[in-house]
């Protein structure tokens, strides 16, 4: 693997997120948008590999809405995340609901160093765009997956429309999430996506766009990518082990 830093890790996003822990849970909160967008997200996955009994990692889990989902379809499934007020409500959840997720504070990095193609099934959902090097969370993902396995990930897309409809609308004129939530800089273009997945390794399989209506609160695919966009990729069957 190539060498990067320790910690792929925004100091200032992790605080953002720490702040807010203990709204996670409330589907009428500030991180209502992640509510309504989870069925789509977990029905992207399991539409695409069975769960049951699958060892999947969710890698950003925050407050573990989707790992809980994950959970939900009989995966056996590993969250982590690098702020602990979070994860700290995910656990707290998970006894509430009786879901089986094993929380850890730790790295993609980390974690990748020390268990090496360990997962069937890898989630990055809305992570990419909130960390100093999306390539080195890429190219983790791409040796926590067995050879054969399966990466799932979702982004913002980097254009005009984008900054207006998850920026400037979401943030400051809906209130649909936190203002400063996103940094339009760290957006991503699919063509960079794609190329960093082949670049670490992995097949792309798949690019979708995710439509989301901030009125009805009803999100569905689409052919178009212009804002958030799905992507699912996989790692060759006769990658070499690591």
């Amino acid at each position: 693997m190539t060498e990067h830093p320790p910690h792929n890790v925004d100091p200032g996003e992790i605080a953002k997120f720490d702040e807010l822990a203990h709204r996670w849970w409330d589907p009428e909160g500030e991180f209502r948008a992640l509510h309504d967008l989870n069925p789509l997200r977990l029905t992207y996955v399991a539409n695409r590999v069975p769960l049951f009994g699958k060892r999947v990692l969710d890698i950003g889990c925050g407050g573990g809405i989707l790992t809980e989902g994950l959970a939900g379809r009989g995966a056996v499934v590993v969250g982590i995340d690098l702020a602990e007020g979070p994860l700290e409500a995910a656990r707290l959840h998970a006894l509430e609901s009786g879901a089986e997720v094993d929380y850890r504070l730790t790295s993609a990095e980390d974690l990748a160093r020390a268990e090496p193609g360990a997962f069937d099934v890898v989630t990055c959902m809305e992570l990419l765009e909130h960390v100093p090097d999306p390539r080195s969370t890429l190219e983790s993902c791409a040796t926590l997956v067995k050879p054969g396995g399966h990466v799932f990930l979702s982004t913002i897309n980097r254009n005009p429309k984008a900054y207006l409809l998850a920026v400037l609308g979401a943030e400051y004129v809906l209130g649909l999430l936190p203002r400063g939530t996103h940094d339009y800089a760290r957006f991503i273009r699919p063509s960079e996506l794609a190329r960093w997945v082949r670049e670490v390794g992995l097949d792309p399989v798949s690019i979708e766009g995710m439509r989301y209506n901030p009125f009805t609160h009803q999100a569905s695919l689409s052919r178009d990518l212009d804002v958030n966009y799905l992507a699912h990729a996989r790692r060759p069957a006769d990658a070499l082990a690591l």
